[in-house]
């Protein structure tokens, strides 16, 4: 086992970290999350539907407060969890970045293609692309 394998566990939470690679399998394995943005100095949480493409986090959305403030903000936040709250057991993904919206014809044809369909019937005609900074993730065993 290698330094980088070794289970990381935080001695005063008990949360075990997960490693880099874990967390890009549980973000690749689901399709439902939450964008954290900002709106002035006020936080703010979208659910969405999001396919990993790339080492993009890919989101498709229509023009409005989620894709203004996660692309004219510096920084953008994307979670996804999963919890059993009879066993108390579950883990989140969290990942940090900077939020884009594809320009190019090519991109946006190619994002097009994607097989992202929004939970909600209404117009979802823009894509915001989340380019990771940081991944983590905790597990509570």
């Amino acid at each position: 086992m290698t330094h980088d394998e070794r289970v990381r566990t935080d001695q005063r939470t008990g949360l075990v970290e997960l490693s880099t690679a874990e967390c890009w399998e549980l973000l690749e394995a689901n399709g439902t999350g939450r964008v954290a943005v900002s709106v002035g100095t006020t936080p703010d949480i979208f659910p969405v539907s999001y396919l990993v493409r790339d080492g993009e986090i890919v989101i498709r959305t229509e023009a409005g407060t989620k894709l203004a403030a996660a692309t004219m903000m510096t920084s953008v936040a994307f979670e996804i969890d999963r919890f059993d709250e009879d066993d108390h057991r579950g883990w989140s993904v969290v990942v940090k970045g900077r939020g884009r919206e594809p320009t190019s014809l090519t991109e946006v044809l190619a994002f097009d293609e994607l097989d992202l369909e929004p939970w909600v019937d209404a117009s979802k005609s823009r894509w915001l692309a989340i380019t990771p900074r940081e991944v983590t993730g905790r597990r509570i065993p």
